[in-house]
């Protein structure tokens, strides 16, 4: 191969030299594409401009592609017109390094090894930058400048570093994406459940949703006392303890069955949410959890359900007042430690924004593209809480529709499931007559024995399948939603 020589830019704080680079690579692959302008179909999905370390070779790279995207040919005599001023290039001969380049190519063959070399070099460097910002900035004390977020900013720029190339895919093709729609269903058929998602451990609502999809938002929403944060533990602690970790059909390993949670607990605090999951898998009341009045076996059953739980990958931030942008990072950084197959934030509205929007809407509609973009980025569905307005109070009939969602137009709109707990119970119990009105005393009485331990999820919105309601039980005492038992299922299939 021809000699050919090259400059070394200026590395700031680090010496030329210590920066990872491989100059013959860039070469060969400059040469590679000089040569036959087909390879940078190629090479195109991983590398650009920015990846060369020898600034001369990025301006050489860029010029050709600008030439390739105007359907022009990109030769070392179409680019000397263009580069033959450039001060970097004169220093390596000029016009004549082009030349060198196009002649020492003798492997383009290999020019997507060559590519990733060169993207691989890159990355490094951007790590070595980011180390030397991160330690630039915690140096420089500023009343503005707070370490915990420096710490989410520092979390952030890694996880998109290490991202790079992985969520950028460009088009594929029809034959690729059937591939992955066939794959999907063929997992859904090899289930039991018949599911493409996870389970959510409600037969009946999983066959209404198909389980919960990957890169989904699900608003779960209701009036104060309606048990949306019950139903939603209930189901993270139901995908927490189905998790069974394996080989996956497209080869990978993680989950097979159920799944690693991390649930957002903004109102509540961890030992609250803690007692509820108890309270369920022991079948203790919370509220004597609480107070510790418990008999022997209640307490006994109680420690061997704390135990049966220790191995649950269920992870719990109880953090109030947490920005969408720190939300962000800390779900990363679970993905990154432990694996994350569902997140759950409880609730929408106690979110906070970046602050740099004065109008409420404005910020709900922040918070709500942000949690659809943390589905999609992490690849896993996000189910998110949501209040109701009080007009739901003011109708007869009590049933949520989507108008009711607070700040309404942006949760409805990127959400890709709408979902309402609604519990007619609650409403009719406040209707109790007086005593002496004995009729409606008994009319009454038969209203409540037919909505006892009833709860309704009404799915007003669902992007890839039907709408409707789905009955299910519910257990006040235990915190605990359940499947419901029909009348002709009684005595011949228990379901809860």
């Amino acid at each position: 191969m021809n000699s050919i020589t090259t400059i070394t830019p200026d590395a700031g704080d680090t010496p030329a030299e210590l920066q990872p680079h491989n100059v013959e690579a860039e070469q060969q692959l400059l040469g590679a594409i000089l040569t036959n302008n087909d390879i940078y179909d190629r090479v195109s999905p991983i590398i650009d401009g920015s990846h060369f370390y020898d600034p001369v070779h990025s301006r050489i790279y860029e010029a050709a592609v600008a030439r390739i995207a105007k359907g022009a040919l990109a030769s070392p005599v179409t680019l000397k017109a263009f580069l033959e001023d450039d001060p970097g290039l004169q220093e390596l001969g000029g016009a004549s390094y082009l030349v060198r380049l196009a002649g020492a190519a003798i492997s383009s063959y290999a020019a997507r090894d060559y590519a990733q070399m060169i993207y691989d070099m890159a990355i490094r460097r951007k790590l070595m930058d980011l180390g030397q910002e991160i330690s630039a900035k915690a140096r420089k004390v500023e009343v503005d400048s707070e370490p915990r977020q420096q710490i989410v900013d520092a979390e952030q720029r890694l996880y998109e570093l290490g991202e790079q190339g992985a969520v950028n895919q460009g088009f594929q093709s029809f034959l690729r994406a059937v591939t992955d729609a066939v794959n999907v269903a063929n997992a859904a058929y090899q289930r039991d459940g018949n599911l493409s998602g996870v389970s959510t451990g409600l037969i009946d609502l999983d066959k209404k949703l198909g389980g919960l999809h990957k890169s989904d938002l699900l608003i779960l929403a209701g009036r104060p006392s309606m048990g949306k944060t019950s139903l939603a533990t209930n189901v993270a602690f139901n995908i927490a303890k189905a998790y069974k970790k394996g080989i996956r059909p497209d080869g990978t390993e993680g989950a097979v069955d159920g799944g690693v949670v991390g649930f957002y607990s903004l109102e509540m605090s961890a030992e609250q949410l803690a007692a509820r999951i108890l309270s369920e898998a022991a079948q203790v009341p919370s509220e004597q959890i609480r107070r510790g009045d418990m008999n022997e076996v209640e307490f006994r059953r109680f420690v061997e359900a704390a135990k049966s739980l220790e191995a649950c990958p269920l992870y719990i931030d109880d953090t109030p007042a947490l920005p969408i942008s720190q939300l962000a990072a800390r779900a990363r950084r679970l993905k990154r430690q432990h694996g994350l197959d569902a997140l759950f934030v409880d609730y929408l509205q106690l979110v906070k924004g970046t602050g740099r929007s004065e109008n409420r809407v404005n910020e709900i509609s922040e918070i709500s593209q942000g949690l659809k973009a943390i589905a999609k980025e992490l690849d896993i569905p996000v189910v998110a809480l949501s209040q109701l307005s009080r007009q739901v109070e003011s109708r007869e009939d009590k049933r949520p529709q989507l108008s009711d969602l607070r700040e309404s137009g942006s949760i409805e709109q990127d959400a890709d499931v709408v979902m309402f707990v609604f519990r007619e119970e609650y409403y009719k119990e406040r209707e109790k007559p007086g005593d002496h009105e004995l009729e409606k005393m008994a009319s009454w009485q038969d209203e409540m024995s037919r909505l006892h331990g009833k709860a309704e999820v009404i799915i007003g919105k669902q992007r890839h399948g039907p709408i409707g309601s789905v009955d299910l039980a519910f257990e006040g005492q235990f915190t605990r939603f359940g499947n419901l038992v029909q009348p002709w299922q009684q005595g011949s299939d228990d379901r809860m």
